[in-house]
């Protein structure tokens, strides 16, 4: 009985230590990997030598309430950095004082929902290389069957947050990205963000970011990125 608990458990643990290894020796998934990554770092530091505009529109159940207008370039540190284009000071809300100051909450409450779903519309779209070797080593990458000739699909579990799923349309003849959709959450699962972002490619070859769009769920409040205008710096 003691041998074949014994045995039981050392056929267990083999497979078990077997499965990173599984994931380890599938040449053709490391090399989709391979491609996204070194496009996706080859593109961040074509990117560094350009400023563009990006335009967010802020919407409330389809209703356009905000459009703003941003500079961007990509720092020293390798983030954005942006400043706005002819800010415009927030209408003065109508009505009493407690009216007014119900009014001014709800509109930062907004305000500051909206930079955090876009904000995180952006991590989702500059794809992460350590994620993607972790969820890799964890086997939560799988191929997406029945993609266009010349494009690999992969789709993502557990990518930035546990439970979010990424699905990435990849074009290996162009080596570049084509579309990112998203499944994901800000704190909670119950607050649930969807993600869309479509890319396009300067002269140059270069890739990036056409398009982003970014709905939190149960606010109905959406907030769309576009990207243009791309100009080398100096």
């Amino acid at each position: 009985m003691f041998r074949h608990s014994l045995l039981k458990a050392l056929v267990a643990t083999s497979l078990l230590c077997s499965v990173p290894h599984i994931w380890a020796q599938n040449p053709d998934m490391q090399q989709k990997l391979m491609e996204i990554k070194q496009s996706a770092a080859a593109n961040k530091q074509s990117l560094a030598r350009y400023t563009w505009l990006e335009q967010q529109t802020t919407s409330i159940k389809g209703e356009v309430k905000k459009t703003q207008q941003f500079q961007v370039r990509i720092g020293p540190d390798g983030q954005q950095q942006k400043v706005e284009l002819n800010p415009q000071a927030p209408a003065e809300p109508s009505g009493g004082r407690l009216k007014r100051h119900i009014v001014a909450k709800k509109t930062e409450e907004f305000k500051d929902y909206g930079q955090q779903i876009a904000e995180l519309g952006k991590q989702y779209a500059q794809l992460d290389p350590q994620a993607l070797d972790q969820a890799y080593q964890r086997g939560d990458i799988s191929l997406q069957p029945n993609g266009a000739a010349g494009t690999v699909s992969l789709i993502i579990k557990n990518y930035l947050k546990p439970g979010d799923s990424l699905t990435l349309v990849f074009n290996r003849q162009q080596k570049a990205l084509l579309s990112v959709q998203v499944a994901s959450y800000l704190t909670d699962p119950s607050d649930a963000v969807r993600i869309a972002v479509q890319y396009d490619k300067l002269p140059d070859g270069t890739n990036h970011v056409a398009s982003n769009q970014v709905t939190g769920v149960s606010k109905q409040l959406g907030v769309m990125i576009q990207n243009s205008s791309y100009q080398p710096i100096g």
